[in-house]
């Protein structure tokens, strides 16, 4: 069973950075994709970014060019940059780590963590 811990929100300007972070326990990470999502208020949950285990990145295009994951297989941890943010960027931010092909439906989750940014 992965437990994951999310770090690193708060509230910030528009156009500030911010540096999320996700470790995970429990178990190795071998062969898991970790990512990014977020749920703003009254809004689905929506994919932000994600980092497979043979190294490949992916993110939504809302991001792209500002937001930036990354990931220490030596730390189990993922990372994600978030410069140039926006107020649309508002939201809680959750962490996910699940079997490469299963499509998140296994996913393991952490507890979110707030971001606000204010214009």
């Amino acid at each position: 069973q992965v437990q994951l811990v999310e770090s690193g929100g708060g509230l910030v300007q528009a156009g500030d950075s911010l540096r999320l972070s996700c470790a995970a326990s429990g178990r190795t990470l071998s062969g898991y994709v970790m990512g990014w999502f977020r749920q703003a208020p009254g809004k689905e949950r929506e994919f932000v970014a994600s980092f497979t285990w043979g190294g490949s990145r992916y993110h939504a295009d809302s991001v792209k060019g500002r937001f930036t994951i990354s990931r220490d297989n030596a730390k189990n941890t993922v990372y994600l940059q978030m410069n140039s943010l926006k107020s649309e960027d508002t939201a809680i931010y959750y962490c996910a780590a699940d079997r490469e092909g299963s499509n998140w439906n296994s996913a393991a989750w952490g507890q979110g963590t707030q971001v606000t940014v204010s214009s």
